[in-house]
């Protein structure tokens, strides 16, 4: 596939036209107030990225106070986030950038100090694996699930109400609704759990509800998506089967999958005798139904152009949008020399980059981030994030 084709517009089967293949990936900034509520950092954010890609994704907004992950995350659990939700929505669609908002549920990706004294909650009442001191949950019952599934339906009405073309379920990362399909999470032996169909009642009740709503609420076309994590690394955990599988099951009723990996030319990490790139495999289980979306250090059009050759429809980007915010509009104007490959920190204001997720972007993704090797630099940007060295990290 060439650059001028991976720019032209694409159409989902709803009906809904995005200018281009280009997908900005869900990324948290960890800037929301305490609260889960928009600020006006976040809105500068995304605005210094709308207008170039196809779609944009929000970083992850729970859909229930108990189902928050971590501190500064966007909430879209009660209409009083409405008015903020709606100022992002308007601040992605410059310049014909559609808006989707990302909703979970993080389950046991949590704990009592982000809950302010609430025990997370999951399928059973086991911690998981990592980080090492996960604390371990409290069981679900069914009036409890019940609720969530009709929180994932509130959300979705709050965001068709907010302006946002779209949601994507989350259910990926070990949230609660990869923890719903998980031998390793869910030990349940009720109609919640159990066999691997059993296991699936979960996500499917979530995918059947947002529906609905979309149907009641919707005026136009409003996609649906789902992200998934192709393998778990425990044992016992959701093996490439296992997704492929629940692919299967669910995508006729969504509008495009999602796939969260680091890296788009990754295969099974579970199977050593499998080859075959994860992307090429979950494509030959949406094509010709829905649309995939490939991800993992995608950085260049030649990467773009790899990963759709290897059968994504469309293609997130993450961390070279947070380097270089007009990376499309320069490459569609064949001004490739002046992408930005490295970020210092006099960069940051010019890159609309919050003070606390330049904290996060140091503590959790400084190796990868591709940060200027000047050594004036790395001692200036150190300088300049030490008195947040005490922000509390996401899980």
């Amino acid at each position: 596939m060439t650059e001028k084709t991976f720019l032209s517009p694409f159409k989902f089967n709803n009906g809904l036209v995005i200018k281009n293949h280009i997908v900005m990936s869900p990324m948290t900034t960890m800037t929301s107030f305490y609260n889960g509520m928009v600020t006006t950092d976040e809105l500068n954010y995304y605005a210094a990225r709308a207008g170039g890609p196809g779609m944009m994704l929000t970083g992850v907004a729970n859909v229930s106070d108990n189902g928050k992950g971590f501190e500064g995350e966007l909430s879209v659990a009660h209409d009083e986030m409405l008015a903020g939700l709606a100022k992002l929505a308007k601040a992605i669609h410059k310049d014909g950038t559609k808006a989707i908002l990302q909703i979970f549920h993080a389950g046991r990706k949590s704990n009592s100090a982000i809950l302010r004294g609430e025990k997370p909650v999951s399928a059973s009442a086991i911690a998981a694996s990592y980080p090492a001191n996960s604390e371990t949950p409290r069981s679900l019952s069914n009036q409890e699930i019940l609720k969530i599934i009709t929180d994932f339906g509130e959300a979705t009405r709050r965001a068709i109400q907010a302006g946002f073309d779209g949601v994507e379920l989350h259910g990926a990362n070990t949230y609660l609704l990869q923890q719903f399909f998980s031998e390793n999470s869910n030990q349940r032996t009720d109609t919640w759990g159990g066999s691997r169909e059993k296991r699936l009642n979960f996500p499917l009740a979530v995918i059947k509800t947002v529906n609905e709503v979309v149907n009641k609420y919707a005026n136009g076309p409003f996609l649906v998506g789902y992200r998934i994590s192709p393998e778990e690394i425990e044992t016992p955990g959701i093996q490439l089967e296992d997704s492929l599988f629940f692919v299967d099951k669910i995508k006729k009723k969504i509008d495009y999958l999602h796939l969260s990996m680091g890296d788009y030319k990754r295969v099974s990490l579970n199977n050593p005798h499998n080859k075959k790139t994860l992307i090429s495999q979950f494509a030959q289980h949406t094509y010709g139904v829905i649309p995939l979306i490939g991800i993992g250090s995608i950085e260049t059009p030649k990467d773009v152009n790899a990963a759709m050759a290897d059968g994504a429809d469309l293609v997130a980007i993450g961390r070279e949008f947070i380097r270089e915010p007009q990376w499309v509009q320069k490459v569609a104007s064949n001004d490739l020399n002046s992408i930005r490959t490295q970020i210092s920190p006099s960069d940051m204001e010019e890159l609309a980059i919050p003070p606390v997720m330049q904290t996060y972007l140091k503590e959790s993704f400084y190796s990868v981030m591709h940060f200027t090797d000047d050594p004036e630099i790395h001692q200036s940007y150190q300088n300049t994030l030490a008195p947040m060295e005490g922000f509390e990290k996401k899980i």
